[in-house]
């Protein structure tokens, strides 16, 4: 028998209690550790005075303010866009020697394929500090989503279902008869179909969801875009007018669709979430990441942990985007969710395939096909 053994058999009350001291001796420690940590940052971060986030969808006012109550000494200057505009301005800043932006939040796909290709960024998963935050048991499938290969510097903190961004005109299109993505293919549809520019990043998740789903495929996106004769265009705004004045009948990306519908004209999204293939689990513009050489590195630590926790994320779940879009779904788990609408939540037993996987981010064999089939 070892000596710890026989002293635990003649004193197992003072092994006991020796044990539970140790606990809170490393508890303790351990808490110091990241409260230290935290309080360093926020003083800091107040004394910097600004963050400057450049962001899409979810960078609107009302949800701002709720970091600005909590965090008054830190302004916050946003610039808005589209996720290509946004990074192309980062990029060139970057080349410049003159780097402004300390955040963007925007689409995984412009996240990796223009900053983390053109070595814009710096660990954001180096920022988070919080337990609560990086507690993995929080957050959807037990785990920190990440959207680059070294799983450090995109952090995905929203997961939409999504029926692949397909909106119709009321008056053109019977929805009812789709019970397939295959039937977008249907020569009646040839030449009524206009896109977003599908060799831009903007949709990017939706020909993820095509290119990798086993029951699509290269064969489906190369008949999609190379044999249904489409219009592209990269104003959002133009292919929506375009599909509500009948123009067109079928429209795939026409983000504006909900805003159109909400003024009368007749629009509305295709639910696909019953189609044989199922729908997609997209970031929805929401990743995050942060900027090489960032003027206000300290305020861009304390906005990544507040959106992040449990305050953050739910702020994020209350308010509509840029767009009009129901608000989103936040990745974490341990929050309420009743105040999302019914096709913002995920659906025990529904068929979802998640295109947020690092390995699928990197593009150029989609638009390799895409532009082959158009050319064709």
């Amino acid at each position: 028998m070892t000596r710890s053994k026989k002293l635990f058999k003649r004193h197992p009350c003072r092994c006991c209690l020796l044990v539970f001291v140790s606990f809170l001796i490393f508890a303790s420690s351990v808490y110091a550790d990241w409260k230290g940590d935290w309080d360093k940052s926020v003083q800091a971060a107040k004394k910097e005075g600004r963050l400057n986030l450049y962001v899409g969808r979810y960078g609107t006012e009302p949800f701002l303010n709720e970091f600005r109550k909590e965090f008054p000494e830190i302004k916050i200057v946003s610039v808005n866009g589209t996720g290509n505009q946004l990074a192309t301005r980062v990029l060139a800043e970057l080349r410049a020697g003159n780097v402004a932006a300390d955040i963007y939040s925007g689409g995984a796909n412009t996240n990796y394929n223009l900053l983390y290709k053109g070595k814009a960024l710096d660990s954001i998963k180096s920022t988070l500090i919080l337990p609560e935050v990086v507690d993995e048991s929080n957050w959807f499938a037990g785990k920190h989503a990440y959207g680059d290969p070294e799983d450090k510097h995109i952090y995905i903190y929203i997961a939409n279902p999504s029926s692949s961004g397909l909106y119709y005109n009321t008056r053109l299109v019977n929805a009812r008869e789709f019970k397939s993505h295959w039937d977008l293919l249907n020569p009646k549809w040839k030449g009524k179909m206009a896109s977003q520019d599908p060799t831009s990043t903007g949709l990017g998740a939706t020909v993820i969801f095509f290119y990798y789903h086993p029951e699509l495929g290269p064969e489906f996106v190369r008949k999609l875009f190379g044999a249904m004769d489409m219009t592209y265009s990269r104003d959002r705004r133009q292919i929506t007018d375009w599909l509500a004045q009948g123009k067109f009948a079928i429209c795939l990306g026409c983000r504006d669709g909900l805003k159109a519908k909400a003024q009368g004209l007749p629009v509305d999204e295709m639910d696909a979430a019953d189609w044989k293939e199922g729908i997609s689990i997209t970031t929805g513009g929401g990743s995050m990441s942060f900027i090489k050489g960032a003027p206000h590195p300290n305020a861009a630590k304390v906005f990544v942990n507040w959106l992040l926790s449990r305050k953050g994320q739910i702020a994020l779940q209350k308010y509509t985007d840029l767009y009009g879009d129901p608000p989103p779904n936040s990745r974490r788990i341990d929050i309420p969710k009743d105040m999302l609408p019914p096709e913002s939540r995920l659906v025990k037993g529904r068929k979802y395939l998640d295109v947020s996987r690092p390995e699928w981010q990197d593009m150029t064999p989609i638009f390799n096909l895409i532009k082959e089939a158009i050319k064709k």
